[in-house]
């Protein structure tokens, strides 16, 4: 295993993340220790959650994952400081939730200290905000015409900003959380923390992490940019962009107990024929070249310049054995430019 330095926090990180969303519906208690354990093994050090896990989000299994996540920790607690943990807060639009409330800097001391009982420690390495307050341009909503930035109040959203600075700093004081970082944001959401971080004195995100894919590069090259300029590391989750560049769903096909069998909050919006299209063409050349789709995908997000460490995750260890498996592997230029080739055919999938 690869490791890299997370953004500007020192801290080293292995280039593959475990992800945990599964954990709590598609996975059990014995699954997770059974993923953590192979992981570990394979010098992953580098573990993401969140409060409102798992996936798909319901008030019944909420917190599950932080949950199954600090069983492991009560257990091994000998090893807590080879890991690099991340959680977050989640964001409005959960009833269940601090009653679907915006993210706060009250809400921040709340939640935190709920995720600190859940995962049986007393730090996170690395606190983040699951989503801005204001309606940002992911999940689907990056087409023209999702979103309209002339109707925000831009004074509100940094007024807003700042209050969540401040609980991220009593947080960053009391050693509840030793960095905090950013997901699903824009360069304007990291550049607007950046500056009130230095207004405030309060120190800068570490991370961003974001979906980016073979089917959704829309980060690639802008926000990329901005964050090796800036030293925040970007991580890119969703690699797989829900399973389907692995080829499962090809043909309609919905394997039992698969990810797209399951309600999705935000819908199966990956779902349309051009991502298709560009799966199938992504498939064949991962037959030619004698890989699996999914190490394919796997390993050309790692190689991407500015990519920091690519969020992964399975429900079977056979899986995750294949995705960690993709981070020993270097692309060749030959096979890179048949990438770039399929990119320049199909360069926004969903």
């Amino acid at each position: 295993m690869k490791y890299t330095v997370l953004g500007n926090s020192g801290l080293s990180v292995s280039r593959a993340c475990l992800g945990t969303m599964t954990w709590g519906i598609q996975n059990t208690q014995q699954d997770a220790d059974q993923q953590l354990d192979y992981a570990i093994s394979k010098g992953v050090n580098f573990i993401d959650t969140a409060e409102m896990y798992p996936i798909p989000p319901n008030a019944e299994t909420c917190g599950d994952t932080e949950r199954i996540l600090g069983n492991w920790l009560a257990r091994h607690s000998s090893r807590r400081s080879e890991l690099v943990i991340m959680t977050k807060i989640a964001g409005s639009g959960l009833p269940y939730i601090r009653q679907g409330g915006v993210i706060t800097g009250s809400a921040v001391i709340e939640a935190l200290e709920n995720s600190l009982k859940r995962l049986h420690t007393d730090y996170i390495d690395v606190y983040q905000l699951h989503w801005p307050n204001r309606t940002s341009p992911h999940f689907g909503k990056h087409w023209p015409g999702h979103v309209d930035p002339t109707r925000q109040d831009t004074e509100s959203e940094v007024a807003g900003m700042r209050d969540i600075l401040g609980g991220i700093g009593q947080a960053l004081e009391s050693g509840k959380i030793r960095h905090w970082g950013l997901s699903d944001d824009t360069p304007w959401g990291i550049h607007t923390y950046l500056r009130l971080c230095e207004e405030m004195s309060i120190p800068r995100p570490v991370s961003i992490q974001n979906e980016f894919n073979l089917l959704h590069t829309k980060d690639w090259p802008y926000l990329i940019e901005v964050c090796e300029f800036e030293k925040v590391a970007y991580l890119p989750w969703s690699p797989l962009a829900t399973g389907l560049l692995s080829g499962k769903y090809l043909n309609d096909a919905r394997p039992e107990g698969s990810r797209w069998t399951l309600s999705q909050r935000q819908g199966l919006f990956r779902n349309t024929p051009v991502a298709h299209a560009a799966t199938k063409e992504y498939v064949d050349l991962a037959s030619q070249v004698g890989l699996s789709p999914a190490q394919l995908a796997l390993a050309w997000c790692d190689q991407v310049p500015g990519v920091t460490s690519t969020i992964i995750g399975a429900t079977s260890l056979a899986q995750l054995e294949e995705n960690i498996g993709a981070f020993e592997l270097q692309l060749d230029g030959e096979v890179l430019s048949k990438i770039e080739q399929v990119l320049h055919r199909y360069p926004a999938g969903f």
